[in-house]
């Protein structure tokens, strides 16, 4: 498995930290952790898929981000002042991941650039991603939003050409556009009456990637 937060270290010294993560698993919608939990260790993504929720003013939720195998969450909290994790983590379907010790994350940063540096730029990267996902609330119709979401879930749950599977619920994708479950559904129809979509319990089929992306492009 190749995380790109250890994308700097050596084999040996990646084959090193992995050695001292403890391997954890968690069934579908089980929460990994919770906004505000005081944070002792960052987590590697083996297996499955989660997704990553910050709390809005209204008491609500957001899902930001879905996670896969390669990513990994936990890094941010063990750079606050006051160590706590700024997101709840919870598992989208069965998954593994490694909880490495803050300790080890602490000493990676302290005698390591190359880490120190993959450190940064992926946090810059979650603040690039949020301004975009700011910016598209802003301006952007909820149609685009929505086909924008689907084009991004397509990367994360696909495997190359052919229909992609995507196993979130209408009411997910309510929370990752910042719509409703019934705006969700009228633009996913809309969708599936172009032969872009197929609709069925519990997960949207992208038939039709080519198109989709064709739309959000326009």
């Amino acid at each position: 498995m190749q995380w790109a937060l250890l994308s700097g270290l050596t084999e040996a010294e990646r084959d090193e930290v992995v050695a001292l993560g403890r391997r954890r698993s968690f069934a579908r919608n089980e929460v990994v952790c919770h906004l505000g939990d005081p944070a002792d260790s960052f987590h590697l993504v083996e297996r499955g898929r989660l997704g990553v929720k910050v709390a809005l003013p209204s008491g609500d939720e957001a899902m930001i981000n879905v996670l896969g195998p390669g990513g990994s969450f936990g890094e941010l909290a063990l750079v606050r002042a006051d160590g706590h994790r700024t997101a709840t983590i919870v598992a989208l379907e069965e998954a593994t991941t490694l909880a490495v010790p803050g300790s080890t994350f602490r000493m990676l940063c302290r005698r390591k650039p190359e880490f120190q540096a993959a450190v940064t730029e992926m946090l810059a990267d979650r603040v690039d991603e949020l301004s975009r996902l700011l910016l598209e609330g802003m301006y952007f119709t909820f149609d685009r939003r929505l086909q924008l979401c689907l084009t991004r879930l397509a990367a994360a749950y696909g495997s190359g050409a052919g229909t992609v599977s995507i196993p979130l619920t209408q009411s997910q994708l309510a929370a990752m556009t910042g719509g409703t479950r019934p705006t969700v559904n009228l633009a996913l129809q809309k969708l599936s009456e172009q032969g872009i979509v197929r609709l069925t319990r519990g997960r949207i089929e992208i038939t039709d990637l080519r198109r989709l992306q064709a739309k959000v492009r326009t």
